[in-house]
């Protein structure tokens, strides 16, 4: 079934099929979804950080004009959204997440109520209408308070704050080695709590449909799978009776990968007046309500040999998750993703780690691109750093010494990583910085006593978590497997519908390109759909880099099928074996006589309309379905990002003069895909690495309402991003692809800041946490350093 030499589209970088909708205003987003006697809310929401909710008064809020109606939990009587671990309580403590609070506020912005009116503006008036009265509690706006002893509980169920504390791996002995190696390195690193901040924010249209009855809701969710579900159960209603569809989604980056409460609210309302009814968040409440992510802080040692080989590393993880857990995900998300894969790319003997995660009055923790993986490999490249510093290597020597070279590698914790160019995408990337001259700029602009750094980060990205793996972190919900549909019509043209959903990432294309491939069919032919819950019975959506990994291959084993039914039915109208014919540009050949064909529409034509000609076994109709899952560790994408910066030691600002992307995700569907993802991946995690960061007040308000306060990178911030593509395919997923979406926000804090760093050596002054803004290297700058030897400059 391999198509004729020259005509095979995986691996083209194939123009968008999304972009001429997209581009001239065509596209269908939640909120140009117009439904009659379409009604519209918004949420009251919570003006302090802790309290208990000791009356919440909607009179006013009824009598406002256009208001027609305003519920608070108890009107609406709805289930809680509780995220599940099958852990002990000295593991996993569940915390339910009301729709609406009820008798608690947990964070500012929690909803507390849903004003619903005939247009938007009325709606906002009606909040304002509201009463609500409190009784103020002490709000825990930290780690360090919310770990202090006596300190004031945000669960009444989870003792001294805790929501998650596992110790995942703890190798026999390691506290001897820590003693007896010749050099031991430590980084206490912090990073900012950051908002993913997709260009759409949330949002959803409900209605009842009576002729289906169903409840639709139209929302901009990563999952609609499990959207369904909470909804169904929080609403009371059979899971067939909720139908989710998304439309065109501008963004998710994760956030969106989680069950939001206003959407369950939203159809709560619909239902409950029997019409449509649209939320919109607004900008504000998208930063200051909507889901967070990133605040972690790291107490992180290392132990090398004298040559700078890694013998122990040695972890504590602490994640500051705010109020509640996140469906279906829970509050373990970051600190067990940081547990089970930190060692990452480098060959650890010994490993300890203990992984926490803290509940604190600040809005809720979700996924975010790379979830956890942005700040672990900071950690590990920081040690790296220091440790070549200590011991007066080159930093791109002690990586060398410790990547890992063989595989498959099976690592102290426990994971199997399959083939990678770890080694061959560090060389690379030095090289081409040396190629460049950097080095040689380096040693000027030092010589004028400016501050130029250089620095690398090495790294792999887990893709394609199969059921397995998220099995693993004990979830009782286990993502994984997915599924898709591939039917040729009678007129030859062909539908594909996957399980997976994009918010960018093209799958209108990447997926015609591989049926294109395996079907022989015209790109042009195949019409993807996705995103609909009655059109696959069940799907986990898109995030963790899984959809090319595990919906492209449900895809391709799915046309795959297809395509051997076709060869079935041309082989019985010839007399021959299905073996004896082949897939060819929109026909099907004859292996034995080359001008022997037969085109798609001939054959769709017969099992369509003259099933009486089938032969035995073979039913009418063309469509086949196929489930793939991943039944190994997942793969891994690797990468090194190698960065120059210059620091002005007056401003304290950084500017990112050159970035390099030496990446491998093995067979790249779609290279120009590929480079997109790559790009904007690496342009959130500068922004990590240097602007962004929600920070709250004493009284747990957060600080940023806008993006005056909230520091967002622009195009000028952002440099000119050279991505180079090394291939090592993956053995086991149906195309060899391996995942995309996450490597450049991985590895650009620690590129970043090790840049930063190397441009500060001539000071002394080291900084370990992000974002490194310029009040940061000011503080660094203004504190005495410490010197307690001389470390030679390393040779490079």
């Amino acid at each position: 079934m391999k198509p004729v030499e020259g005509t095979r589209l995986v691996g083209r970088s194939v123009r968008r099929r999304e972009d001429p909708r997209l581009l001239s205003g065509r596209g269908r987003f939640v909120d140009d979804i117009e439904l009659p006697g379409m009604l519209h809310a918004q949420f009251v929401r919570s003006t302090v950080a802790h309290a208990e909710l000791t009356a919440v008064d909607l009179t006013e809020v009824r009598r406002v004009p256009g208001v027609v109606a305003a519920f608070a939990a108890d009107d609406l009587a709805l289930g809680d959204i509780t995220a599940q671990l099958a852990r002990p309580l000295s593991e996993f403590v569940p915390t339910a997440m009301p729709v609406l609070a009820r008798d608690r506020v947990r964070y500012v912005g929690e909803p507390i109520a849903i004003v619903v009116a005939r247009d938007p503006y009325t709606a906002e008036d009606g909040l304002e209408a509201a009463r609500v009265a409190y009784a103020p509690l002490p709000p825990v706006t930290s780690e360090e308070q919310a770990l202090a002893p006596g300190a004031a509980l945000v669960h009444a169920e989870a003792a001294a704050n805790t929501l998650v504390d596992v110790s995942l791996f703890a190798t026999e002995g390691i506290d001897e080695v820590f003693a007896q190696a010749p050099c031991v390195v430590r980084v206490d690193a912090r990073t900012g709590r950051q908002n993913a901040l997709p260009l759409e924010t949330r949002g959803a249209v409900a209605a009842w449909d009576d002729r289906e009855e169903q409840l639709v809701l139209h929302t901009c969710t990563q999952v609609p799978h499990q959207v369904r579900t909470v909804a169904s159960r929080c609403l009371r209603l059979d899971e067939r009776q909720v139908r989710v569809i998304v439309p065109d989604m501008g963004g998710g980056f994760g956030i969106k990968c989680v069950v939001g409460r206003e959407e369950i609210a939203t159809g709560a309302a619909a239902l409950r007046l029997g019409r449509p009814v649209k939320w919109i968040e607004d900008r504000k409440d998208a930063l200051t309500a909507s889901f967070l992510a990133r605040e972690q802080h790291y107490e992180a040692r290392a132990a090398f040999d004298a040559e700078g080989r890694i013998l122990a590393l040695d972890a504590d993880v602490v994640c500051d998750m705010g109020a509640y857990s996140c469906y279906p995900f829970t509050a373990g998300i970051e600190p067990l993703m940081a547990s089970a894969e930190m060692p990452s790319v480098y060959k650890v003997p010994a490993y300890r780690v203990r992984g926490r995660a803290v509940t604190t009055n600040k809005a809720p923790t979700a996924p975010y691109r790379g979830v956890s993986r942005p700040q672990y490999v900071m950690v590990v490249e920081r040690l790296m750093e220091r440790a070549a510093r200590e011991l007066a290597l080159d930093p791109v020597e002690i990586r060398r010494r410790n990547l890992i070279t063989e595989f498959p590698y099976t690592g102290v914790n426990h994971i199997t990583y399959d083939p990678g160019s770890y080694l061959e995408s560090l060389d690379l990337c030095e090289r081409l910085l040396k190629e460049e001259g950097w080095y040689e700029r380096q040693a000027a602009a030092r010589s004028e006593g400016r501050h130029l750094g250089i620095g690398y980060s090495c790294f792999s990205e887990r893709t394609g978590y199969g059921s397995a793996a998220f099995a693993a972190r004990k979830m009782e919900v286990v993502p994984g497997f997915d599924m898709a549909e591939v039917l040729m019509d009678p007129s030859g043209s062909v539908t594909v519908t996957t399980g997976t959903l994009s918010h960018g990432q093209s799958h209108e294309t990447t997926m015609a390109q591989i049926v294109a491939d395996t079907l022989g069919v015209d790109i042009a032919r195949i019409k993807l759909h996705q995103g609909d819950t009655d059109r696959i019975p069940y799907g986990w959506g898109t995030f963790a880099s899984r959809s090319i990994v595990v919906g492209g291959s449900a895809v391709r084993l799915a046309a795959a099928r297809l395509a051997d039914k076709l060869r079935a039915l041309a082989a019985a109208e010839w007399g021959v074996a299905p073996e004896d014919t082949e897939v060819d540009r929109g026909r099907i050949r004859r292996r034995d006589v080359p001008d022997a064909t037969l085109d798609h529409e001939h054959l769709a034509d017969t099992a369509y309309l003259k099933a009486h000609l089938l032969p035995k076994g073979i039913e009418p109709g063309l469509t086949a379905s196929a489930v793939y899952d991943v039944f190994h560790d997942g793969t891994f994408s690797n990468a090194t990002h190698g960065v120059v910066v210059e620091l002005d030691e007056g401003t304290g600002q950084v500017r990112i003069l050159r970035y390099v992307c030496v990446e491998d995700c093995g067979v790249a569907i779609n290279p120009q895909v590929v480079e997109g993802q790559c790009r904007g991946g690496i342009a959130q995690g500068i922004a990590g690495a240097l602007f962004e960061q929600v920070t709250y007040d004493e009284r747990g308000e957060p600080s940023a309402t806008g993006f005056l306060d909230y520091k967002v990178p622009t195009a000028h911030e952002i440099p000119e991003i050279a991505v180079h593509h090394l291939e090592t395919p993956c053995a086991f997923t149906e195309t060899g692809a391996k995942g995309a979406g996450e490597g450049g926000t991985i590895g650009a804090p620690a590129a970043v800041l090790n840049a930063v760093n190397d441009a500060l050596r001539p000071t002394g002054v080291e900084l370990d946490s992000t974002p490194v803004t310029p009040q940061a290297v000011h503080r660094a700058l203004s504190t005495p350093v410490p010197q307690p030897h001389a470390t030679p400059e390393p040779t490079r």
